[in-house]
């Protein structure tokens, strides 16, 4: 088991990271989001053990996690981290820099683990190419390849997926999550992309200012009454109910035939599978998901359902 305990780091005089504590299963899967400059990457260089922390601690299945003072090298033999500069030998072939720490004792053993990590990444065709030669986002897939070669039990990822094409995006990080869970593998993601990490985590830890605030289900992060969190996933309305007041997303508020809560559509936006209305009403500005276009200027009934 992963376990962080009441860890909190400094740069100067700035506070980066305070009281971070959760732990993690084997294989488990965290994402961490927030705003930038909130922490995510410095969390993970903690884990990793890039720096000594001042205060709490870090372990994995029991051993300590520490950081330069008490490594020669610094990082920790059971985890691999990629950061956001991917970490390549830029004249190497890809499939060089993937196998660069496998062993050559078994040469079709490692010629089949780099072939397997190629395909999963979508750069099967690129294996003889130099990264010089790569995009950035195809730079990130082989980062990513090389980070898993040695089959790790804690992967640490920073933004893996900022620079991949989201053509290419959603099959990569499917085939990414398959890997992991297959192979127990312990995850930790940084990501700005709070939207996608639903579909994939088990568990979404919300910080600001380097302070958590929520860590739980995708389920439970997502329906919070806590505006910053709730904010970093969908536009937020912000409505009174019974004197309370609540926060709802916009496919919580529907159009119906009639109701007391009459509004005026302002804006209809096409997003692709739904239209965003955006609505002028007594509480201010309200947005709706709607399954058809609606004409600007036309009063519609709305309702809050689930």
């Amino acid at each position: 088991m992963l376990i962080v305990e009441n860890i909190s780091y400094a740069y100067a005089d700035t506070q980066v990271l305070e009281n971070i504590h959760f732990s993690l299963a084997p294989g488990e899967l965290l994402s961490i989001v927030g705003a930038s400059g909130s922490g995510k990457s410095t969390l993970l260089k903690a884990v990793y053990g890039l720096f000594d922390l001042p205060q709490g601690k870090i372990s994995w299945k029991g051993t300590p996690v520490l950081g330069p003072a008490y490594n020669l090298l610094p990082g920790f033999p059971q985890m691999k981290y990629l950061a956001q500069d991917f970490g390549l030998m830029p004249y190497m072939t890809v499939e060089e820099n993937v196998g660069k720490y496998l062993s050559n004792l078994d040469l079709p053993k490692k010629r089949a683990r780099i072939a397997e990590l190629l395909e999963m990444i979508l750069m099967q065709d690129y294996a003889k190419v130099k990264p010089i030669f790569l995009s950035g986002g195809q730079q990130q897939r082989v980062g990513l390849a090389k980070a898993l070669a040695q089959a790790p039990e804690v992967l640490l990822l920073d933004e893996p997926f900022s620079q991949t094409d989201s053509f290419l995006k959603h099959h990569i990080r499917q085939n990414l999550f398959d890997f992991v869970k297959e192979h127990h593998i312990t995850t930790l993601i940084a990501t700005h992309e709070s939207q996608e990490a639903l579909g994939f985590s088990d568990k979404i830890m919300v910080i600001k200012e380097g302070k958590q605030l929520l860590i739980d289900t995708p389920e439970s992060v997502y329906y919070t009454q806590n505006e910053y969190i709730a904010s970093l996933f969908d536009i937020v309305n912000k409505l009174s109910v019974q004197g309370e007041p609540r926060l709802y997303y916009p496919h919580q508020i529907h159009i119906v035939p009639q109701s007391c809560w009459q509004v005026e559509v302002e804006q209809c936006f096409f997003q692709g599978g739904y239209y965003l209305l955006r609505c002028k009403a007594a509480q201010g500005t309200i947005y709706v998901k709607h399954t058809e276009s609606v004409e600007k200027e036309k009063k519609v009934c709305l309702e809050i359902g689930s």
